[in-house]
C-alpha cells in the first residue's frame, strides 16, 4: 500500500499544541491530511465547523485534536462531561475512543464510551467517577439522560460524526434532542459525507456562523482506490472465486447482505484454512469486540461483514474489499468500499456479479461514479491471480472440544406424577435428546452465536454446525414469556 501526502505543513504549523504533536509523533503520525489542514485552524480557535469528507479521509483526528486541546485546562465533574462525541454505531464509537485516548492522556483527561448492548453499570460508574469526554451512541445516551445519570449542561464542545449515517439509521430525532440539551453557546463540529435526509436541518438549527470545509465532492470515489467488476457464470463459480480472493496474505473485508450468509461464509473460510471472523447485528457486544480485535491483530485475515458494520470498521491496511453480494444502492457501495484506501492509502475493490445481477449492478456503479469495464473471470484467471498475489499458508481451524459424556438416561430418578412424559419434556427438550447426540447444551449454543471460534459457528463432534439445531431449544425458551419464580 502507498500513502499519499499532499502538503508539507505540520501539525505544529496548524496550531496544534506541542504535547499533542508529541503524542501523534509517538504513533508515527507526522503529517496532516487535507481535511485536517482545512479544519484545524478554525476548530482550534473555537469556530463551529461543518466538515465534508469521505470516510477514511482523517475526520476522526480532525475533531479529536481540537476537542482535547480546548478541554485541556477544564475542571472534571461527576456526571457532567465537558466534551461530547456522537457516533452512529458501537464500533465507530469504540474506535473514536481509541483515537482520542492517547491524545487525552497528554493532559490527563478521562474518556468513557456509552452505547447499548452491554450493561450500563460500568458506564454509570465511570460517569460518577468524573469524565471529561463522553463518546456515545444516541440511544443509550438518551436512556441515561432520562434516568438522570448524566446531564449535558456543562458540555462545551459537541461533535457529531457521520451525521448522514445517523440520518440513514433514523437517529436524527434523538440527536436533535441531545443537542438541544447542550448549552447553545458551545462549540459544535459536524462531519458528514452528505447533507441528505435532514442533516441540513441539523446544521441550520445548531451550528452558528459555521465555517464549511470540503475536501471531496460528496459520495465521490477515492482516487487511490482501484475498482474491479468480475462477472461469473453461476453460483459455484462465484464460490470458488470468493474463496480465492480471500486467500491472500493481506487483510480483506468481504461484504454480504444477510447475517446468516456472513456467518456461514466466515465458517466456510475458516474451515478451509483461511482464518476469518464475522461482524453483524446478531453478535453480542463482547463477540463484536473479540472478532474485531482478532481482525485488527491479524489473528484473522478476513472479516465477513454486513452493511450494518460498513461504517463502523476502521482498520488500517485493508488491501482488498470484496462485494460478495452487491449492495442495494450506490451510497452503500461507496461506504463499504471506503474500508480500504483510507487516509491516503491505496486499495482494491472487487464486485462479484452473477448473470441476473448485471443490469442492476451497472446502474449502481453509474450512480456511484465508477467507470470500469467488467471482466468475465474464473478463480484462476490472470486478473484474479494478480489481485490476490501471494497465497497465505494454510492454517488449520481451531479444534473443537468434544462434549463431556452424559449420565445415562436410565440412571436418572423418574419424576413423580407420570415419570416418562415429564422426563421426556424436561430431559428431552432441554437436556436429553439435544445432549445425547453429542451437541452441547446451553453454553455451547450461546457461544456459537456470539462467535467464540473465529466469529463463526464451529462443528461439534456430532457434525451439527453451531448456530443450527443445537441452539433451537434455547431460542424457543427465550421466546417464551417469563414466569414468576416459584
Amino acid at each position: 500500500m502507498t500513502v499519499q501526502h499532499t502538503s508539507d505543513k505540520t501539525f505544529a504549523d496548524l496550531g496544534v499544541r506541542e504535547p499533542l504533536v508529541r503524542a501523534l509523533s509517538e504513533r508515527g503520525i507526522t503529517q496532516p491530511f487535507p481535511i485536517q489542514i482545512e479544519t484545524l485552524p478554525d476548530t482550534l480557535s473555537g469556530r463551529d465547523v461543518l466538515g465534508r469528507g469521505k470516510t477514511g479521509s482523517g475526520k476522526t483526528l480532525a475533531f479529536s485534536l481540537p476537542l482535547v486541546s480546548r478541554l485541556a485546562d477544564g475542571r472534571r465533574q461527576a456526571n457532567k462531561p465537558s466534551g461530547l462525541v456522537l457516533a452512529p454505531t458501537r464500533e465507530l464509537a469504540t474506535q473514536i475512543t481509541a483515537t482520542l485516548e492517547p491524545l487525552a492522556a497528554a493532559y490527563n483527561l478521562k474518556i468513557t464510551t456509552i452505547f447499548g448492548g452491554v450493561s450500563q453499570s460500568r458506564q454509570v460508574a465511570a460517569l460518577r467517577g468524573g469524565v471529561d469526554i463522553v463518546v456515545a451512541c444516541p440511544g443509550r445516551l438518551e436512556d441515561l439522560m432520562r434516568q438522570r445519570l448524566i446531564t449535558l449542561d456543562a458540555v462545551q464542545i459537541t461533535v457529531i460524526d457521520e451525521a448522514d449515517h445517523m440520518a440513514d439509521l433514523g437517529f436524527l430525532p434523538g440527536v436533535t434532542r441531545i443537542l438541544a440539551a447542550t448549552p447553545s453557546g458551545g462549540q459544535r463540529m459536524l462531519f458528514s459525507a452528505t447533507l441528505d435526509n435532514g442533516v441540513d436541518k441539523l446544521v441550520n438549527r445548531f451550528l452558528q456562523n459555521q465555517v464549511s470545509h470540503s475536501v471531496d465532492e460528496e459520495n465521490s470515489p477515492v482516487a487511490a482506490m482501484t475498482h474491479h467488476v468480475f462477472h461469473v457464470s453461476g453460483v459455484e463459480a462465484k464460490r470458488k472465486l470468493v474463496q480465492h480472493l480471500a486467500s491472500g496474505t493481506g487483510r480483506r473485508i468481504l461484504f454480504m447482505r444477510t447475517k446468516h450468509q456472513a456467518r456461514k461464509l466466515a465458517k466456510q473460510l475458516t474451515d478451509s484454512g483461511v482464518p476469518s471472523v464475522d461482524l453483524h447485528g446478531n453478535l453480542s457486544q463482547p463477540a463484536r469486540d473479540r472478532n474485531l480485535a482478532a481482525f485488527t491483530s491479524g489473528e484473522a485475515r478476513v472479516l465477513v461483514a454486513t452493511d450494518i458494520a460498513a461504517r463502523g470498521v476502521h482498520v488500517d491496511d485493508v488491501e482488498l474489499v470484496v462485494h460478495v453480494d452487491p449492495p442495494m444502492e450506490h451510497k452503500a457501495y461507496l461506504h463499504r468500499s471506503g474500508r480500504t484506501a483510507r487516509a491516503g492509502s491505496s486499495g482494491d475493490v472487487v464486485t462479484v456479479v452473477l448473470p441476473e445481477q448485471r443490469r442492476d449492478t451497472n446502474a449502481l456503479l453509474r450512480k456511484a461514479g465508477i467507470n470500469v469495464k467488467p471482466q468475465e473471470v474464473v478463480a484462476d484467471s490472470a486478473p484474479v491471480q494478480a489481485l490476490v498475489g501471494e497465497l497465505a499458508p494454510y492454517q488449520a481451524p481451531p479444534a473443537v472440544k468434544a462434549a463431556p459424556p452424559q449420565q445415562p438416561q436410565h440412571n436418572r430418578r423418574p419424576s413423580s406424577g407420570g415419570g416418562s412424559s415429564r422426563g421426556a419434556r424436561g430431559g428431552g427438550a432441554r437436556g436429553g435428546a439435544a445432549r445425547s447426540s453429542g451437541t452441547p447444551a446451553r453454553g455451547a449454543g450461546s457461544s456459537a452465536r456470539t462467535g467464540t471460534t473465529y466469529g463463526a459457528g464451529a462443528t461439534h463432534s456430532s457434525g451439527v454446525p453451531r448456530g443450527g439445531n443445537s441452539v433451537r431449544p434455547e431460542r424457543r425458551r427465550s421466546d417464551r414469556p417469563q414466569q414468576n419464580s416459584r
